[in-house]
């Protein structure tokens, strides 16, 4: 398994940015698939955006698609996620999570907190 921490959350207003990152150890970092979860308070944890290994193909939830960019960075073993436009509603603990192949994402970081405030 590979061990994550974030980092980069905060507190910004409405239209704010912030930029989230996550540090990986391990050797085989390109070979992750790496993702980006939120669970805001009394819900769910939900998918918010994922980025192969290569870095060449993402996806996005609806809910961020053309606010939020995932990216990474393999020489430094780390994935990104940049937040442009928050909304109050963006306000959840981020998580970011590994995954090889087709399996479920196994390992988590601790989560890095983000407050939008309106």
């Amino acid at each position: 398994q590979v061990q994550l921490v974030e980092s980069g959350g905060g507190l910004v207003q409405a239209g704010g940015s912030l930029r989230l990152s996550c540090a990986a150890s391990g050797r085989t970092f390109s070979a992750y698939t790496m993702g980006w979860f939120r669970q805001a308070p009394g819900k769910e944890r939900e998918f918010v955006a994922s980025i192969l290994g290569s870095g060449g193909i993402t996806y996005y939830a609806d809910s961020v698609k053309g606010r939020f960019t995932i990216s990474r960075d393999n020489a430094k073993k780390t994935v990104y996620l940049q937040m442009n436009s928050l909304k109050p509603e963006d306000t959840a603990v981020y998580y970011c999570a590994a995954r090889i192949g087709s399996s479920d994402f196994g390992s988590w970081g601790q989560g890095t907190q983000v407050t939008v405030s309106s």
